[in-house]
């Protein structure tokens, strides 16, 4: 079974829907750059390895080493991205050319980068959404992998989109997580 490792920044709500609705696929490891990040917490709840160090003070090239170090010995085939808030190196992506997803909240190439429900809201667009896309060197530049359409109602907000945007990544990332270990 395809062997995945997670990513994440903060509390983790991706990662515990890839977790919880793993098929075809195996959740081995979570990582973070933030050692006090909730999902950690959460992955070890849930009895997976997981990996945590700051880059303070020990620089970016060597906490990314830690962590391809990490993945490796984890024997990760595929790193999905969950609310990971840091940009990866060319020299990582690299490494993993092919193999890292990411979930972004618009429908890409649309809002690339932060205050996506913000910027979509300004713009009043009529529809929203989320994307799963491969990393590449270019920020949310990758290939689209899918994309779920979510309408902008009257009266929402930035925190109201944002939530039901959520609800939808939950729902799309891990089912293209899974075709994509299975192409």
């Amino acid at each position: 079974m395809p062997r995945v490792g997670v990513l994440l920044s903060g509390r983790g709500s991706n990662m515990q829907a890839l977790v919880e609705q793993a098929a075809g696929y195996e959740v081995v490891l979570v990582a973070s750059d933030r050692p006090e990040a909730g999902g950690l917490a959460s992955a070890r709840e849930a009895g997976l390895a997981t990996f945590a160090l700051s880059p303070k003070g020990i620089g970016k090239a060597a906490f990314e080493a830690a962590l391809d170090d990490a993945l490796r010995e984890a024997d990760v085939a595929v790193i999905a991205l969950a609310g990971y808030m840091r940009l990866l190196s060319p020299a990582f992506v690299a490494r993993w050319v092919g193999r890292i997803l990411n979930i972004h909240p618009s429908l890409l190439p649309a809002y690339q980068g932060l205050d996506t429900h913000a910027r979509a809201l300004a713009a009043r667009e009529r529809e929203a959404g989320c994307s799963v896309h491969l990393v590449t060197d270019e920020l949310d530049a990758g290939e689209v992998l899918g994309q779920t359409r979510v309408p902008i109602e009257p009266g929402d907000t930035a925190e109201t989109l944002a939530a039901r945007v959520l609800v939808a990544e939950h729902q799309l990332y891990p089912r293209v997580l899974k075709d994509f270990v299975h192409r």
